[in-house]
């Protein structure tokens, strides 16, 4: 667990970052087969931008929280230290640790983090590669150890247990494993990217067009006397495009009946907002964010109603249910290796979703109708 730097000095180390790079996987052939989905919903992000953009927004939509300590000494070291923490990775302060275990949950339906200690003392939190990491029951069905790879690349039980984390989101009953918000994504997400490449092939070849001259009136020309006169009608064409390029104009002239045709170009290119927009409102659903919070203004005068407001809320909510153990636990640890009272609670930010200005009258018709009770 600690290493001895030069000087004596007592350096952190951490079990779950390696530094080994994950490889990816095609999307088309997917078959859901348990824990090797991982790499097929870490490309979907990478393909559709809109995937990518809702579990950002998620994240970022959970908020922040506020810590409440019986012990005003405690109050004051645990702020402190959920503000300066250090997380790796440059990131300093436990609202990024929040950030990359909420987006591995919401990714790969899991998210592993440790509690890095060092001379009797919190020196860092940090969250790993759940990929990496295997999950198995413990002693008893309500306890689970974490098995991740040792200098070898075997697998075994990672030997602090009681400073890792982990939280799985809807774990199903046959294994410990959570859910991916993108199960289900990768069928769709295939359809979605064969019509984005057929769309690009269609406009590379109306972009940069290719051309068809035919020369009539041939018949009674032997072999030889044809294929010369072919030979100077592409030499003449290849000129005249050519100076086209460079910003001059020249003209084609050949004799006889010449036809020229772009070739494709009776192809009418398929229409693919509707097929497209299928798609994309299966994969917004399954988000839970409303599509004009993703760029998808499919109306013109669409905004979020209320109901929409109250759903997404309630999902926000189940997502800091999920992570507050976790947070819990760090806060927790931190203060009993400080010696300090680790009573504590959590207080979440307030989710706002609704217009200020419709707030505020609200508020404004709940007290005028108080002071009017009160007055009767």
């Amino acid at each position: 667990m600690r290493k001895k730097q030069k000087g004596g000095a007592m350096a952190a180390a951490c079990q779950l970052r390696s530094g080994t790079a994950h490889p990816f996987t095609d999307l088309r052939g997917f078959v859901p087969l348990g824990n090797g989905e991982e790499r097929v919903y870490r490309q979907l992000r990478e393909a559709i931008p809109v995937l990518d953009a809702a579990v950002g927004k998620l994240v970022r939509l959970s908020g922040g929280f506020q810590v409440e300590c019986k012990n005003p000494s405690s109050q004051r070291s645990l702020e402190d230290f959920l503000q300066n923490v250090s997380c790796g990775r440059g990131q300093i302060g436990i609202d990024s640790f929040l950030g990359g275990y909420m987006d591995s949950l919401l990714t790969v339906g899991r998210a592993v983090g440790e509690i890095v200690v060092a001379g009797g003392r919190v020196r860092g939190i940090c969250w790993g590669d759940a990929t990496q990491i295997e999950v198995q029951e413990g002693g008893n069905p309500m306890e689970v150890v974490l098995w991740g790879p040792d200098d070898k690349g075997m697998l075994r039980p990672l030997p602090y247990q009681q400073l890792l984390l982990f939280t799985a989101l809807n774990p199903e009953p046959a294994h410990p494993y959570g859910v991916s918000l993108f199960r289900g994504m990768p069928f769709l997400a295939d359809i979605l990217m064969k019509i984005y490449a057929a769309i690009g092939s269609n406009w590379e070849r109306a972009g940069n067009v290719r051309y068809s001259v035919i020369c009539k009136g041939g018949e009674n020309m032997d072999p030889a006397t044809a294929q010369e006169r072919g030979n100077q009608m592409a030499q003449e064409w290849a000129r005249a495009m050519e100076d086209g390029k460079n910003g001059t104009v020249r003209d084609f002239v050949a004799v006889g009946d010449v036809q020229i045709k772009v070739i494709g170009g009776e192809a009418p290119i398929l229409d693919s907002q509707v097929p497209v927009r299928q798609i994309l409102e299966q994969l917004v659903a399954k988000t839970g964010l409303p599509p004009f919070l993703l760029g998808l203004n499919w109306s013109t005068t669409e905004r979020m109603s209320t109901q929409q407001a109250d759903i997404l809320t309630s999902e926000l909510w189940a997502l800091r249910r999920t992570v507050e153990p976790a947070v819990m636990k760090i806060c927790r640890t931190f203060l009993a290796l400080e010696g300090l009272d680790d009573r504590v609670k959590l207080h979440w930010n307030d989710i706002s979703l609704q217009d200020i200005t419709q707030e505020a009258q609200a508020d404004l018709y709940k007290a005028q109708a108080e002071k009017a009770r009160a007055g009767i």
